[in-house]
């Protein structure tokens, strides 16, 4: 038994069966039949329990995320501005201490000038979808996600059931319809994410007034009606429809509309952008049967444009017909499933008065972990609120590309060992590599990390990873062995010894991917023994190519 190109775990069979088996499949998908069952649109149950993990995500391992939207305007305040700037005190959310009295100081009192204002102000005036495609292709994303809204409420492409839009207000633009059509030219698979179902609760604080000082009492803009609008540059739109309904006029009736407008909106997209990628930013489907209701369009959609459904629903708990999404984390265990990683540098909207969560090291630890433990990368490459990218992001970027250039083939297309590696961690002796410092999590943190998955990653201040710290990828008879803190001298592997479960064989030769050097070794029924070169002060991840004699699946 062993990972292979499948979606899970499998038995090994017979190439007769296997061609048998195909040809029967061809002949079904060549019938009248089999074309007429295309055309009704299958169930969600259907859709569910057909589903596999399509093979492109399986071996893009690494996309690039644009997580980039009006809340990038402010330079300080947190990712959660849009909701923080109308609070004196935050509470748990600690990251967003700065938003209100940064607001107040740049801006002015939020009765006065709110967040739909700040939308006002965000142009885009640089935003050049080619350029940031072709530089995420050009350092190693194989996919690209981009934001088709938050927490805010505002949506970035041109939506017919929501006013509040890129289109319409801001840069006046279609920004997913943009990065859609670049990402296509550049031949790269193309993905959206959705944070839209909480607005409701999020924006309570813009309904309120502050409870002392001058303007004690004045309501905040989100009690403003359409009418106050009258002669503003916001003439003609609701803010109900931005903040939601104030909060005593939210009737079950009133809540089910919004339900229902959520679920339009979101067919709109996935059926005008065609993405390869959905992500709800939740547990579960966002508003439970209308999100399954827009997935199942998704799938249907891919079914009659492939054949078979190429597309993918990320979901934070696990769900069938779903792919699992880790926030700021990665799985502590090999899965039998594939999953998806996603970090992000600062505070998922580009801040100056953060410092950045990671660095090429960091993000390429990220990555090897996820890809050894059958997992991919999202990694968010947060943007200037003109459309550039910020100078020490491209720098590690660029780092991260100029090592996949080297070494991507022990990265892109591989499946996991038997076991994902080892060293001091894997086998429990180094304590948790989990960072204690927490962004943009909510009240739903204690169910985000229960498992400490969710906000387990490495960041620049989590400790040094030891010497002996490897992880394993396989490409057919190909093996991998990534030293992740390689240092000059003697470690060893334990789960590689010739009478170990985990061993693949005996290991006939050892060299260094990125310059052909041959490595030092010694195997025995206990260990095997590596002796890595000197390097040249402190080394990103060095990737080992290892040929073992009638290697053992």
């Amino acid at each position: 038994m062993t990972l292979n190109h499948s979606n899970k775990l499998v038995f090994p069979f017979k190439k007769c069966v296997f061609l048998n088996a195909l040809f029967v499949v061809s002949l079904s998908l060549c019938s009248p039949k089999y074309a007429q069952a295309q055309e009704k649109e299958l169930s969600w149950d259907e859709l569910a329990n057909q589903y596999e993990c399509p093979e492109w995500f399986r071996d893009a391992k690494f996309g690039i995320w644009f997580h980039w939207g009006p809340q990038s305007v402010p330079e300080q305040g947190g990712g959660w501005y849009a909701r923080h700037m109308y609070m004196k005190d935050v509470g748990r959310q600690k990251f967003g201490k700065m938003a209100n009295p940064y607001h107040i100081q740049t801006y002015g009192h939020p009765s006065e000038f709110g967040f739909k204002d700040v939308i006002n102000t965000w142009k885009a005036e640089n935003f050049d979808a080619e350029a940031l495609i072709n530089f995420s292709k050009e350092n190693g994303a194989k996919y690209i996600v981009a934001l088709a809204n938050h927490h805010d409420h505002f949506d970035l492409f041109d939506s017919s059931y929501h006013p509040w839009n890129s289109v319409n207000v801001g840069p006046k633009k279609d920004i997913i319809g943009t990065f859609e059509s670049a990402t296509r030219k550049a031949g790269l698979k193309f993905g959206v994410t959705s944070h839209d179902d909480r607005f409701l609760n999020w924006w309570l604080p813009a309904f309120g007034a502050d409870k002392m000082g001058e303007y004690a009492g004045v309501p905040y803009d989100g009690r403003l009606t359409k009418a106050d609008g009258k002669g503003k540059w916001w003439e003609g739109l609701d803010p109900a429809d931005l903040y939601g309904p104030i909060p005593e006029n939210r009737t079950p009736e009133v809540l089910e509309n919004i339900k229902k407008n959520w679920q339009k909106r979101h067919i709109e997209l996935v059926t005008k952008y065609k993405p390869d990628l959905l992500y709800n930013d939740g547990f579960n489907f966002s508003y439970g049967e209308y999100g399954k209701e827009v997935t199942r369009k998704l799938y249907n959609n891919s079914l009659k444009e492939n054949g078979s459904i190429e597309a993918v629903m990320l979901l934070k708990r696990q769900e069938k017909g779903t792919v699992n999404e880790v926030e700021s984390g990665g799985s502590n265990t090999l899965r039998e499933y594939p999953w998806q990683s996603e970090i992000t540098f600062t505070d998922w909207f580009y801040k100056t008065d953060r410092h950045l969560t990671h660095n090429a090291t960091t993000i390429l630890e990220m990555l090897i972990d996820a890809v050894s433990k059958n997992g991919n990368l999202l990694l968010s490459m947060e943007l200037k609120p003109d459309g550039t990218i910020p100078g020490e992001i491209k720098k590690t970027v660029i780092t991260v590309g100029d090592w996949l250039k080297i070494n991507g083939e022990a990265i892109y297309g591989t499946r996991p060992w038997k076991v994902y590696g080892d060293g001091k961690s894997v086998r429990g002796e180094s304590g948790t590599t989990h960072n204690s410092e927490i962004r943009n999590a909510g009240n739903d943190i204690d169910e985000k990390t229960k498992k400490n998955e969710h906000f387990n990653q490495r960041t620049t201040a989590s400790p040094a990873l030891a010497s002996d710290e490897v992880r394993f990828t396989t490409k057919g008879d190909d093996f991998y062995i990534i030293v992740m803190n390689p240092s000059e001298g003697e470690f060893t592997i334990p789960s590689f010894g010739t009478e170990r479960s985990a061993n693949p064989g005996k290991l006939k030769s050892l060299v260094q991917l990125y310059n052909n050097q041959k490595i030092a070794f010694k195997q025995s029924n206990e260990i095997l023994s590596i002796t890595m070169p000197a390097v040249n002060g402190k080394s990103d991840p060095v990737v080992l190519k290892a040929t073992f004699k009638n290697i053992q699946f």
